[in-house]
């Protein structure tokens, strides 16, 4: 692979790591909205239950697979990397790798730079500028899937075409108003060498929170081939509030500052 497609692959899915931190999490709800809501009404109760949902996750750990192939003339590479991961509201993410093989390119080129470009991502400014809500996206309500499962869909289109953003169709849960698929591409090119991405998220809920469950990428580069990118989510445990610090402790670190 040769300089300018190894550039289209890392620029491609660093990308790609903000959309992964963008899709809210969702909480159970105990009532099933029909279609007679309006698009205006799905999207603003999917805006609410966000922040409560925000609000209500304390921390999850889990496993995650990465793998990536890519075919083009006139090799083909592929790597494998597993990782667990412990997140603890708002903006904190630790990854510990458990193994990887294959391409080491791939491994330290596209697979470390996800993982730290998702730890950025997490950062107050940057979840304000990729989350989806009317402030970064329109809305036009397309259909309504009686199921089951019972969804919402959704065209989005962003505002201000970003390569941070998006345009697809949007599944939104008519029971919990949570986003439970994605079929998106971006909204701005991420790199010249990269014709077309087409990205594929799903979630499923955790006791009573939604998470990723699967996410596949698949990237056409302009100087020829094909790069296809799959992150499997498994062995979730959703964490409650760290201890509270004895209140000594507490006095000791207040007094240490001054």
């Amino acid at each position: 692979m040769d300089a300018k497609r190894r550039l289209a692959l890392c620029e491609t899915y660093v990308i790609f790591a903000s959309y992964l931190a963008s899709a809210a999490l969702g909480q159970a709800s105990v009532a099933i909205a029909g279609p007679q809501l309006s698009g205006e009404e799905v999207v603003a109760r999917m805006v609410q239950r966000n922040q409560q949902r925000a609000d209500g996750l304390h921390g999850f750990q889990g496993t995650r697979t990465y793998r990536l192939t890519y075919q083009g003339f006139p090799m083909r590479r592929e790597a494998e990397m597993v990782t667990t991961i412990v997140y603890r509201a708002p903006d904190s993410k630790q990854f510990t790798e458990i193994s990887q093989t294959g391409s080491k390119l791939i491994i330290d080129r596209v697979f470390r730079k996800l993982l730290e470009s998702e730890q950025d991502a997490l950062r107050a400014e940057n979840r304000a500028r990729t989350a989806l809500n009317t402030e970064n996206y329109n809305f036009t309500l397309t259909a309504y899937e009686s199921g089951p499962p019972q969804n919402y869909v959704f065209q989005v289109e962003p505002k201000n075409p970003s390569k941070f953003l998006y345009r697809g169709k949007v599944w939104i849960d008519a029971q919990d108003f949570a986003v439970s698929r994605m079929e998106v591409e971006p909204a701005k090119s991420p790199s010249f060498w990269t014709k077309k991405s087409e990205i594929s998220h799903v979630y499923a809920k955790v006791d009573g929170f939604w998470l990723p469950k699967q996410n596949r990428s698949v990237s056409a580069i302009r100087l020829g081939g094909q790069a296809v990118l799959t992150i499997d989510y498994n062995d979730y445990k959703i964490l409650g509030p760290p201890p509270a610090q004895p209140a000594n402790q507490v006095s000791r670190v207040v007094s240490d500052t001054h």
